[in-house]
């Protein structure tokens, strides 16, 4: 495979980086992800203005380029591409929440009547149900196969709902350590995910 020959040396360590990723190197995933998570971060922060969903959709990133990373061809400087994956995934968010936050109060008709809206019902059949609870339960039976600080914070932020606040408070540790072990936590449960997905083809 030709590598771009303007490259600097940077691009190029990426690129042996990404070879070593893509025959199943898990170090060198955390090398990239170390490399670029803090620049993707406060570019997705700069785009969604709210750090929570910054530190999801950074994990995001991470999460579709390697799924992807077979597809990086090296015309581009990898870190190029990972910030356009970064860019597109924001973009799709922004419209996603916009069209989720549309208001649905002070719709009225020509005659100032309130509009009775119709809303498709959120429940679900009993088939879909079914479904619904057995992958609940097999991501329960994979997140309990990770460290029990990381099993404990995903079970507080994504069952519990907890805030990242509310974490804090509760397990009596500085903000900024909770999202760092949350995103750390995802992280380790999204490599877990794949592996469970492979092995279920």
């Amino acid at each position: 495979m030709e590598v771009n020959a303007h490259f600097t040396e940077n691009a190029k360590n990426d690129f042996q980086l990404v070879l070593k990723a893509r025959e199943g190197n898990q170090k060198a995933y955390a090398d990239l992800m170390h490399r670029y998570k803090d620049s993707i971060y406060f570019m997705v922060l700069k785009m969604v203005n709210n750090k929570e969903d910054a530190m999801d959709l950074t994990v995001e990133t991470f999460a579709k380029a390697f799924e992807k990373l077979d597809k990086y061809q090296p015309d581009f400087a990898f870190s190029t591409w990972l910030f356009r994956v970064a860019t597109n995934n924001c973009i799709d968010f922004i419209r996603k929440k916009k069209l989720h936050t549309q208001s649905i109060h002070g719709m009225l008709d020509e005659d100032g009547d309130e509009i009775p809206l119709q809303i498709k019902s959120d429940v679900l059949n009993p088939e879909e149900t079914s479904i619904k609870k057995q992958r609940t339960e097999e991501l329960k039976l994979l997140i309990d196969s990770l460290p029990p600080r990381y099993r404990n914070l995903i079970t507080l932020r994504y069952f519990d709902e907890q805030s990242y606040e509310e974490i804090a408070q509760q397990l009596d540790l500085p903000l900024g350590t909770v999202k760092a072990q949350l995103f750390r936590a995802r992280y380790l449960l999204g490599n877990i995910i794949n592996r469970y997905n492979k092995d279920d083809i």
